[in-house]
């Protein structure tokens, strides 16, 4: 990857820099070949161009956009054909290591949208599409031989979910049928995690009645091999130890002392917040920042849980004997952290909900949440400290100081915002850079603590604090970004509106943005929005309708974009190898767009029932 020029301080020549080459996400790199005889050319080079490429490890999304360009040009093609050659060419890659899996291991993604909706008696419930299997659309038919086979089945779009899935153990590969632009976002993060996915796209991306290649489909749906193949590197045995602390191992490696999982908090006032604090610790989230604990310890050790020949997705669930106990309290300290900031920062901002429930103050009073945020901190702080005499001290004592260090940075960035937002009105200025130093401030810490601390138990640091600090500056900023623009799409299952950040008066740089480029009238009317005492949805379009003239959403994904450059110019130096893949995988995972779940989400518990299973059927 090639190196970038120093940063500039002038964000407005930044954001007003000609638009690199569109990228394969924008639709004019979106176009569904027209005629099967076409579709099928393309996948038979792509096929044909994947078995030249090393196995050992996952694409990442620049070197399969990267590929596919170059096939589309090698077969005369336009250019618009980039998303549909990507998919093909990942296929190619994956299809080996998908077709090795056991059907029971395996799961089918259907879109809605495949069914005919004039005349589809179909209902929806907890599961996604109830299926009547009328035969009038190809859903039915599908899920039949699915069931039959012994596939778990997801009538419904929507990747975190599926992603919990995975974690979870209950799967090892996805065979996902829907439109190029749900399969961009669907499996980026899911294939950029080593998982063996195989996505065959809809002849259009109407969302209403599409077809599909029915025998492309059923070809892969119905075929099973059971014979050596190349192995990818996966990330999934770290993901699962990740989730592993906070379930199964949770009460080995943080014993309860004053309350018992359960109980009643009234009949036990002692106990009232430990029971509190560990409730909110064990429950919700992503798990992210112990993974990179643990990833960034792995690597530093020759990466033996996520080696292909180790660490295949389905090898089994070693994992967790590989990892100290010492090491996986260190882990579950960074989630302590980041659960409290997030008590904290729900208070601060007066959010109703968190991960689809209503937020800890909401449900048991400022105070007490206070109180519980402060407990979570307080429990980090002892998880690293007496984490086990595995660790030398003076690892304990980098970490203990990098995660404070952290901690006075967060407080700083999220001091800042809220002076900002209580100042008076008629004082308020914000630059683009100082809504970056917030930023930086506020996210950036946390990825550097989570990172150093992986590193520092694998052995000393010197050699990658100053490459530590600058990656995760850069990704900070730009996960910071993603998240203002993930604000104005609202979210059913967390249950949040769109626009919000602007209604509660947050200093982000999409206001910054707008506030320099805008009319001295449209300034005007951004300012008496932001002061009016009620702000509804008439608040929200009016602002958005600014953004718009201002180019601020365009302006703040370019941004996204070159900060993601920065992150990735950094990790190029980085060695060893194994580190540096880390490193692209976090910018890969962290910045990628997440398609909506579905409305009714049901737990993977409820979803992945076991189904019969018939026998199997090779090709």
């Amino acid at each position: 990857m090639s190196k970038l020029a120093p940063e500039t301080q002038n964000i407005s020549a930044e954001t007003g820099a000609p638009p690199p080459r569109p990228k394969a996400g924008s639709k004019l790199f979106k176009l569904n070949p027209d005629t099967f005889e076409l579709r099928q050319r393309i996948r038979d080079e792509a096929f044909d161009f994947a078995r030249g490429l090393d196995r050992t490890r996952p694409l990442s999304r620049r070197e399969l956009e990267s590929h596919a360009a170059a096939l589309v040009e090698r077969m005369g093609l336009p250019e618009g054909y980039l998303g549909f050659a990507m998919v093909m060419l990942g296929n190619g890659f994956w299809k080996e290591q998908f077709v090795s899996i056991p059907f029971e291991k395996r799961i089918l993604l259907l879109p809605h949208c495949l069914k005919h909706v004039e005349s589809c008696a179909a209902h929806y419930d907890d599961f996604g599409l109830d299926c009547e299997k009328c035969g009038a659309c190809a859903i039915g038919d599908f899920k039949k031989r699915a069931e039959q086979l012994g596939y778990k089945i997801l009538v419904a779009e929507g990747t975190p979910i599926v992603l919990k899935i995975i974690i979870g153990g209950y799967i090892d590969g996805i065979l996902g049928v829907a439109c190029l632009n749900v399969l961009e976002k669907a499996f980026e993060k899911v294939v950029a995690s080593g998982v063996p996915a195989y996505a065959i796209p809809l002849h259009s991306s109407d969302c209403k009645s599409t077809t599909v290649d029915n025998d492309w489909v059923l070809e892969v749906l119905e075929t099973y091999r059971e014979r050596p193949v190349a192995q990818t590197r996966s990330y999934v045995p770290l993901l699962r130890a990740a989730n592993d602390m906070f379930a199964d191992s949770f009460a080995t490696l943080l014993p309860r002392v004053r309350s018992k999982a359960g109980a009643p908090t009234a009949d036990n006032p002692v106990g009232g917040t430990e029971a509190i604090a560990y409730d909110w610790l064990s429950t919700g989230g992503k798990r992210f920042r112990p993974f990179i604990t643990l990833a960034a310890y792995d690597a530093l050790r020759g990466a033996p849980l996520s080696r292909p020949e180790q660490s295949g997705v389905g090898a089994g669930d070693g994992e967790a004997a590989a990892l100290n106990d010492s090491v996986r309290r260190v882990a579950m300290a960074m989630e302590a952290f980041h659960k409290a900031s997030l008590v904290h920062d729900d208070i601060e901002d007066d959010d109703a909900y968190r991960y689809g429930a209503q937020t800890l103050h909401r449900r048991h009073g400022v105070a007490t949440a206070i109180n519980v945020g402060d407990y979570l901190l307080g429990l980090g702080y002892r998880l690293v400290a007496t984490a086990g005499p595995e660790l030398p001290c003076e690892a304990v004592n980098g970490i203990l100081q990098k995660l404070s260090d952290a901690h006075v940075k967060l407080s700083e960035g999220q001091g800042a915002e809220l002076l900002w937002r209580d100042g008076k009105q008629a004082e308020k200025t914000l630059q683009p850079l100082d809504a970056l130093k917030i930023y930086a401030l506020k996210t950036a810490p946390a990825f550097e603590a989570a990172l150093y601390a992986g590193l520092r138990l694998a052995g000393p640091t010197e050699q990658y604090e100053e490459a530590v600090t600058s990656f995760s500056r850069h990704l900070g900023v730009a996960f910071q970004i993603v998240n203002d623009l993930k604000d104005w799409s609202a979210d059913v299952r967390n249950k949040r509106v769109a626009g919000q950040d602007a209604l509660a008066m947050r200093p982000t740089l999409l206001l910054a943005l707008a506030l320099e480029a805008a009319s001295p009238s449209e300034r005007q009317e951004l300012m008496s929005l932001l002061a009016a005492e009620d702000r509804g949805a008439d608040a929200v379009s009016r602002v958005e309708r600014i953004y718009e003239s201002c180019r601020v959403f365009e302006k703040a994904r370019k941004l996204v974009e070159k900060y993601r450059q920065r992150a990735e110019a950094v990790a190029d130096g980085v060695e060893p190898e194994e580190l540096r893949e880390l490193l692209y995988f976090l910018v890969d995972t962290v910045l990628a767009e997440e398609s909506a779940e579905p409305e009714a989400v049901p737990s993977p518990a409820r979803t992945l029932v076991t189904l019969s299973r018939a026998p199997a059927v090779t090709a």
